[in-house]
Parts: structure tokens; C-alpha cells; sequence
């Protein structure tokens, strides 16, 4: 079954709490269609057409992210797992992004200042998957990526959790490879999953250097939900077009680092039935470790085995 939702200040919040009440319950194997706002809360459709802002349905004082949801999934139990299968985005016709938004020690070993703040304003062409800007008198192009910086599934704990740091429930990741064609795996704390997303980008270098990518609204996206009542997981897990990818989250990047290597090799060992010290060895031949982010707070490493290297 395909679902539609429209853009609606009640179906949005900008946190995650397990006691959020679902806009909408789907069974295991729907798909689901709507359009996700701007990381400003803003939303147009087309060049001639004014920006709608939109606000939080629990009044959050300090908005972060505009996430869709929850979305609740029939059946899901803590232990499970939900598979977010990623068919097709279609970023909107405008993005930005920004510089000189770190903390200031960070804007000062780059060699910039917070008061010089910058805003990039990019004009997308989603027929040709290409974006364009202009600064210091060029015109710059790039080509698109979309995928969703942002999705989740409620924590287990109580109480109300910031979208920005990514988790073992998922969120904020930023991970540049959950491109169409991907699947995210998260593991399930809480009845239904309360499934929430958003958060829409154009295009992201690995780090995200400067505090974003191209932020931008997305006219189409269309994801659907499987729940694996089997499998059982502790941290996120995706198989994408770059290969299957396990994730760190830390404050301190070596210590996502070794979180993303650890889960990387408990995954090859179940995959090709071997020891954790075979698998270890192989990792190191066959695994890439690459920067998620380094700017939400917890830092972000994810580890990518490429599909087809280990024949």
C-alpha cells in the first residue's frame, strides 16, 4: 500500500520522545510518499512561489531539524528491526549551505570568523541532477547526490532527545552514501518503531566540513518500511550502491572509529562464517573507514565493505 503525507505543521517535531503519539500507522512492507522542508522550516515549490514556514506540532522551543512523523509500524516490537528502504528522492528547486557556523575554536583553525558568516545559495535542476552557485564572481556547478541526513526510530529511554547527534536509533547521520537504492537498517526499541525523517540534502562531502551540506527541501521522497521480526541488531547497519555499512557514533573520533570497525567485523564474521580475528585481518584489506560528520556533536565514522571486493 502507498501512503501520502501531506506538509503539515502537525505532522512535524524536531525531537525524538517514545511517548510521541503516530500521525499515521502502515504495515510492514507500504510505501510511503511525502515532501520534507528546508533545514530552515521552509518549503516552496517552485522559483515564482513564495517560501511556507511551517512550525513544530509540540510547540518545541528550540527547533532543530523539521523531521516527519513518527510513523508508527504495525506489529513492531522492541528487538526487531526496521528497514528503511530508500526508492527515490527528488531534491527541490533551491538549497543552501553555510560557513562559519562552527564553534569558534573551530572557525579559527580554519582560518575564518564567525562574524564573516557565509550562506551559499544553491539553484537545483533535479531533471539533470546538477546544482549551481556563485561566489566571488564564479559560477561553480556541481552534481547532485540526494539522499536524507535524518532518519529514525524512537530511543528506548524516556524523556526528549535533540535531533542533532546521531545514536544507536539512527537520526542525524548524515552519511552521504543512503542514496536511492539503499536500505537503513535500525534497531527497534519501542512498540511501532515511531519512525521519523527529513532533513534533505542536495549533496555532502564526507566530514561535512563546514556545519552543512546542501540543505535543501524534497519534493519527492519515497521510502518504504520492512520489518524484520528475525533479526535483531544494536546499532544502525545499511546496504547501499557503495557496499554494506556499518556506523560510530563518539565524541571522540577514534572512538567511533573503533565502534564502526568493531560492528563492520561482527558483520563479516556472520557473512562469511569466520573468526572474529579472520574477519579483523580481512577488514583491513577490504574496508574503508570514512568521516560521517564531525560537526553534530557526536562525531560520525562509518566503515563500508564494497560490494564484490571479497570474492
Amino acid at each position: 500500500m502507498i501512503h501520502s503525507i501531506p506538509l503539515d505543521s502537525k505532522h512535524l517535531h524536531s525531537s525524538f520522545n517514545r511517548d510521541y503519539n503516530p500521525i499515521l500507522t502502515v504495515d510492514s512492507g507500504d510505501t510511503i510518499q511525502l515532501k520534507t522542508l528546508d533545514i530552515e522550516w521552509g518549503y516552496s515549490a517552485a522559483e515564482t512561489e513564495a517560501r511556507t514556514i511551517f512550525t513544530s506540532r509540540e510547540n518545541e522551543e528550540k527547533l532543530a531539524h523539521p523531521i516527519i512523523g513518527p510513523i508508527a509500524v504495525a506489529g513492531a516490537k522492541p528487538g526487531m528491526v526496521l528497514e528503511v528502504r530508500t526508492n527515490k528522492l527528488i531534491p527541490g528547486w533551491y538549497g543552501r549551505n553555510w560557513a562559519g557556523g562552527l564553534p569558534a575554536w573551530q572557525n579559527d583553525k580554519l582560518g575564518i570568523s564567525d562574524s564573516g558568516r557565509l550562506q551559499v545559495d544553491w539553484k537545483l535542476d533535479a531533471a539533470r541532477m546538477t546544482g549551481s552557485c556563485e561566489l566571488a564572481g564564479q559560477e561553480f556547478k556541481v552534481g547532485l547526490s540526494p539522499f536524507l541526513g535524518l532518519m529514525g526510530v524512537a530511543p528506548k529511554e524516556s524523556g526528549t532527545f535533540p535531533t542533532k547527534p546521531p545514536a544507536y536509533f539512527g537520526g542525524n547521520i548524515d552519511c552521504k552514501e543512503l542514496v536511492p537504492g539503499s536500505s537503513l537498517y535500525l534497531p527497534i526499541s519501542v512498540d511501532g518503531a515511531l519512525f521519523s525523517l527529513g532533513d534533505g540534502h542536495a549533496l555532502q562531502g564526507d566530514g561535512e566540513s563546514s556545519g552543512t551540506a546542501i540543505e535543501c527541501p524534497m519534493d519527492l521522497a519515497d521510502i518504504t518500511l520492512i520489518l524484520h521480526k528475525d533479526r535483531t541488531l544494536s546499532m544502525p547497519r545499511a546496504n547501499t550502491p557503495a557496499g554494506w555499512i556499518t556506523f560510530g557514533f563518539n565524541e571522540d573520533l577514534n572512538e567511533a572509529a573503533v565502534v564502526a570497525l568493531a560492528e563492520m567485523v561482527s558483520f563479516m564474521q556472520q557473512l562469511y562464517n569466520i573468526s572474529r580475528t579472520d574477519a579483523t585481518a580481512l577488514s583491513s584489506v577490504a574496508v574503508d573507514l570514512h568521516v560521517t560528520q564531525v560537526v553534530n556533536g557526536v562525531k560520525g565514522v562509518h566503515a563500508i565493505l564494497p560490494h564484490g571486493v571479497l570474492r
